[in-house]
């Protein structure tokens, strides 16, 4: 059971708070610089919006920059992750700018600066019990999965990534978590599973096609 409650997760939500404002205004620059160069590359809008699900499965609008062309051709096939990635897109995703726009979800309580990666809405009735537990805890912008592999790791190491963390969380391993998140952004890996852009899709025990993950 989540111990993310009382005391520890009230202090939590305080580092959650300060960190998430701090940046923002810090790297207020870098969020505007970022948002011309998509306008001006691939038009608006700059900011991809999609519901994703939260704590206890509740949905919310994850913020992302867009980095991505639309989902289909001019002849209205529809397009792999690899051909949709533009330029500007495959820059932000390798030094994971894309995520940014997340920390106004962190202030707004839909986040947390560290827990299960938010996934998409129609994986919830594809998860066994144990791997609906990831979702006892607010999902974050990083995670130990993360900081473990990212999106190199099968979904079953994922996974269980996710638990781990669900059963052993305290703000000590929150702050290693963060730390070796910003090393990692330093040099980046694990930013695509093999022969994909990002990850294919969760799919339970059905074949797995090839899908937009975070």
């Amino acid at each position: 059971m989540s111990k993310q409650v009382g005391l520890p997760f009230a202090l939590k939500r305080a580092v959650d708070v300060a960190v998430a404002g701090a940046v923002l205004v810090t790297t207020l620059p870098v969020l505007m610089g970022v948002s011309i160069a998509i306008a001006a590359t691939d038009g608006r809008p700059v900011l991809f919006r999609q519901r994703r699900p939260g704590k206890d499965g509740v949905p919310f609008t994850l913020l992302k920059f867009r980095t991505m062309k639309s989902s289909a051709t001019k002849e209205g096939i529809p397009a792999f992750d690899g051909e949709r990635l533009t330029r500007v897109g495959k820059a932000l995703r390798k030094a994971s700018l894309d995520e940014l726009p997340q920390l106004w979800n962190v202030l707004r309580g839909d986040m947390s600066l560290v827990g299960p990666r938010p996934l998409l809405m129609q994986y919830i009735g594809r998860y066994t019990p144990e791997q609906m537990r990831r979702h006892d805890v607010l999902p974050g912008i990083t995670g130990w999965a993360q900081i473990n592999g990212r999106n190199a790791l099968t979904w079953d190491e994922k996974f269980a990534l996710d638990i781990h963390y669900v059963d052993n969380w305290s703000v000590w391993l929150d702050l290693k978590i963060i730390a070796s998140t910003l090393s990692r952004v330093v040099r980046p890996s694990g930013v695509s599973s093999e022969g994909h852009a990002t990850m294919i899709e969760y799919m339970g025990s059905a074949p797995k096609v090839e899908t937009a993950q975070a």
